[in-house]
């Protein structure tokens, strides 16, 4: 996607400029500028933008440092077209997601942010953004709860995201799961779920058949 370039390049013009990261928030109000020129036309662009955000403080404490005359933070290589490195990371998907954090913070800390071509920008814990929303939605107001674990978490957006493709004839039956941490993030491996529906019901009717005999 264009403008998915257009950020990467941003992000990181931004951090050779200051030698830091741009927060997530700030990636967000970017984000919405660049989409802005679709408001009022017949394209519109809705996602989430995630990531998490290491204490400002030291930044602000290394730009001092250097104005003294100290040593200049280093800048590690990026490794992605987005960003990762050991302050801060961000990850951007354009097809229908569901995205979670356990917390937020108004200066660190996970960071989910909804925006939209008509100018939303909505930062929030929850996020179902697409046509098969109120199927996900419907499977995480039933199974969502703060003390979930990874692996609890990454098989209830799984499930929400399945139900979804399902039920919703416009989403498609990929499912792609980021996992996002202080450390940076990861995606786990692409799952086409089209025959998953019915592998189910095929082995929902042989425990029934079982039970029955």
């Amino acid at each position: 996607m264009l403008w998915e370039r257009i950020l990467a390049r941003e992000i990181r013009l931004y951090q050779l400029r200051y030698r830091r990261c741009l927060s997530i928030s700030g990636s967000a109000k970017l984000l919405s500028f660049l989409l802005h020129p679709f408001k009022g036309t017949d394209v519109c662009v809705a996602l989430t933008l995630c990531g998490w955000d290491k204490e400002v403080a030291n930044n602000d404490q290394a730009e001092r440092s250097e104005d003294s005359g100290g040593s200049t933070a280093a800048l590690k290589q990026m490794t992605t077209s987005f960003m990762k490195d050991d302050r801060c990371s961000a990850a951007v998907s354009n097809q229908h997601a569901t995205t979670m954090t356990q917390y937020t913070s108004s200066n660190s800390g996970p960071k989910l942010i909804y925006v939209c071509s008509d100018g939303t920008r909505l930062q929030g814990d929850l996020f179902s953004v697409g046509s098969g929303s109120p199927y996900a939605y419907g499977v995480l107001d039933g199974g969502l709860k703060w003390s979930l674990s990874k692996e609890e978490a990454i098989s209830l957006a799984r499930e929400a995201i399945f139900r979804a493709t399902h039920r919703d004839a416009y989403s498609g039956n990929n499912v792609d799961l980021f996992l996002i941490t202080a450390r940076g993030w990861t995606r786990r491996e692409r799952e086409n779920l089209k025959e998953e529906y019915y592998r189910e019901m095929e082995k929902r009717a042989r425990c029934w058949r079982i039970e029955k005999e």
